[in-house]
């Protein structure tokens, strides 16, 4: 049975409350749970999109970064690359957006590099994936503390530390690989043969003779056409992949992305969002501040997040549960925990 550290916090507008209050858990999570912290932990977290006003700010990760810094342990703020165009899409607007959004107290590390070629590929051998595609500098840290908003989302029902992992620790390939079984659509009306596609694809599947072919046998999915072409003629078919299926890929690249580290995992449950930060807009809440969960088991923290939640509202506020027993199958975590309030 895992253990699931919990401190009540009643409104994200009391943000020296939050950030002592992780800053506290961060302690008791390593005291507690006798764990052996590195000399370099990054901060995995979502910078929040552009426009986006709900995601959770800097300024609440105060505590853990104090914690840290009195120890004499080097960190930074990581994240990799979006699959779709935005500000996010490389590592340039990414890190400018960031910045944007205060995010200025550690370094920024987009760990997939400028487009999200620079990647591992870690052996998992599971049912939909024998690889995953995790940005290369995440996929060589020892150790990492995964700062999660818990909140909805269109496809996986909720996002917390599973999806941090899953998909905020992929390469933009290996986003594609859960979104869309790894091939991007093509629209031919919104391309005007400019090459930059051509140029950009490392497999050379993408050809002008005397229209635009893309050559399936070749592509390998990397999406780095959806990143170079300004018509945005390259899309992901984000219908592609049924929401079970697209929970249980999540939930083997979540798996990749924690396989062989001594993660700390520290989910938000304040603005409480029925979408995801990546939406480029001001975001619903649907549900009210609970606070703060830290363990060191992705699957035990967000099941008591999903739990805890339901019980306060008296209603299934999010679907997607069906990740639970799945992850827990592949071996991610437990859905077994005991809740330890502090």
């Amino acid at each position: 049975m895992a253990k699931v550290y919990y401190k009540a916090i009643d409104s994200y507008s009391k943000t020296g409350d939050i950030s002592r209050g992780s800053r506290e858990l961060l302690e008791k999570v390593t005291r507690e749970e006798s764990i052996a912290l590195e000399k370099s932990i990054p901060l995995k977290v979502h910078f929040g999109e552009k426009g986006n006003k709900t995601y959770i700010g800097p300024e609440n990760f105060e505590g853990v970064i104090d914690f840290l810094e009195e120890r004499g342990i080097c960190s930074c703020f990581i994240e990799t690359n979006v699959l779709y165009v935005s500000a996010r899409t490389t590592r340039k607007g990414h890190a400018a957006l960031a910045e944007e959004h205060g995010f200025t107290a550690l370094p920024i590390v987009i760990a997939d590099g400028e487009k999200g070629e620079d990647y591992s590929e870690v052996e998992i051998d599971k049912n939909h994936f024998r690889k995953c595609r995790i940005g290369r500098l995440m996929a060589e840290s020892r150790q990492m503390i995964v700062l999660s908003h818990f909140k909805g989302h269109i496809l996986a029902g909720f996002g917390g530390a599973i999806k941090q992992l899953g998909m905020g620790c992929a390469s933009r390939a290996g986003k594609l690989d859960q979104h869309a079984n790894s091939l991007p659509a093509y629209d031919p009306s919104e391309c005007n043969n400019c090459m930059a596609c051509v140029s950009s694809c490392p497999m050379k599947a993408i050809e002008v003779a005397p229209i635009l072919k893309v050559d399936k046998k070749r592509c390998i999915g990397c999406a780095a056409c959806i990143a170079s072409c300004p018509q945005e003629a390259f899309s992901v078919d984000w219908t592609a992949t049924a929401p079970k299926a697209f929970r249980e890929k999540l939930a083997e690249y979540a798996y990749a992305a924690h396989a062989g580290k001594k993660n700390i995992y520290i989910n938000y449950a304040l603005n409480i969002t029925a979408d995801c930060d990546c939406e480029s807009r001001p975001t619903k809440i649907v549900a009210k501040d609970i606070g703060i969960f830290a363990s060191i088991d992705p699957v035990a923290v967000d099941a008591a997040c999903f739990e805890t939640l339901n019980e306060r509202e008296k209603r299934t506020v999010f679907k997607g549960s069906d990740i639970f027993d799945y992850a827990e199958r592949i071996g991610l975590g437990t859905m077994e925990y005991e809740l330890i309030g502090i």
